[in-house]
């Protein structure tokens, strides 16, 4: 399907109209049978991403999500998603319950929202938390605290990093992340996302040129620069949030013009 075709009106649930009282959240648990895919945590991650990030043009198109999984910055790895990988995606997260059509009155083709508040009720700093770990992998808490502040405020310190992650881990109804044992060369410890499941070879980075990278197939991974590195160097904090800065505006840019696109009928 093109990514401009609008979908069948119940491939994907709407949301409640105006006026309409949304559903009963679904009680938080971790999702154990199936975890989410790969692509799925990916797509997510994105959705949970634009939100906080361009709601101007949020919610997203098929193809607006599709750019955004295979964008080359902030992602670990980079992928080439295609069209059909990303409705597969998003079907997925509809029968996880974390992702549904948007029935805006105005809405020219099919768009989508993440519904991960509804599934986990979390704080918008810990939803950007909870996406850079979809987005990127395993982080310390110090790459976590720079890198989420494209997305939120920046967080005070990385004593208000830890207690998000904390309690993210110890949620009653499960875990939502957990803290990777440190591996040797590395001076802090990682925190790893557990919606694709536990995390598989704990302490391996993206490195590996014919293994899977979680889940992946090789074939279908660009490894960024510097990805092979396992310990890269840190830039200042105050590098990497006018880097954050710059790379969230040119993506609110690319997103932009993709839907004037979708609006003037360009594809």
């Amino acid at each position: 399907m093109n990514a401009d075709t609008p979908l069948p009106a119940d491939s994907l649930p709407a949301d409640p109209s105006p006026g309409v009282a949304a559903a009963p959240a679904v009680a938080a648990a971790l999702p154990s049978e199936p975890p989410l895919a790969p692509l799925e945590a990916r797509a997510l991650g994105c959705l949970v991403e634009k939100e906080l990030t361009t709601p101007d043009v949020y919610p997203l198109t098929l193809n607006s999500l599709v750019n955004a999984c295979n964008q080359r910055n902030n992602r670990a790895p980079v992928l080439t998603v295609s069209v059909s990988e990303a409705e597969a995606a998003l079907e997925g997260l509809r029968q996880k319950r974390l992702a549904a059509l948007f029935a805006g009155a105005d809405a020219r083709v099919p768009k989508f929202r993440q519904t991960l508040d509804l599934v986990y009720p979390l704080e918008t700093a810990a939803r950007a938390v909870l996406a850079e770990l979809l987005l990127r992998g395993p982080q310390t808490t110090a790459e976590l605290r720079t890198r989420a502040a494209r997305m939120h405020p920046p967080l005070s310190g990385a004593d208000e990093v830890e207690s998000l992650l904390a309690d993210m881990a110890a949620r009653p109804a499960g875990p939502l992340v957990r803290r990777l044992p440190r591996q040797p060369g590395q001076k802090e410890a990682r925190w790893a996302q557990l919606l694709t499941g536990e995390p598989a070879g704990v302490g391996t980075d993206f490195s590996g040129s014919d293994a899977d990278v979680a889940g992946m197939p090789a074939a279908r991974i660009t490894l960024s620069p510097g990805a092979a590195a396992a310990s890269p160097a840190a830039l200042p904090p105050e590098t990497e949030q006018r880097l954050a800065a710059l790379e969230a505006e040119v993506t609110r840019l690319r997103t932009e013009l993709a839907a004037l696109r979708e609006a003037l009928g360009g594809g």
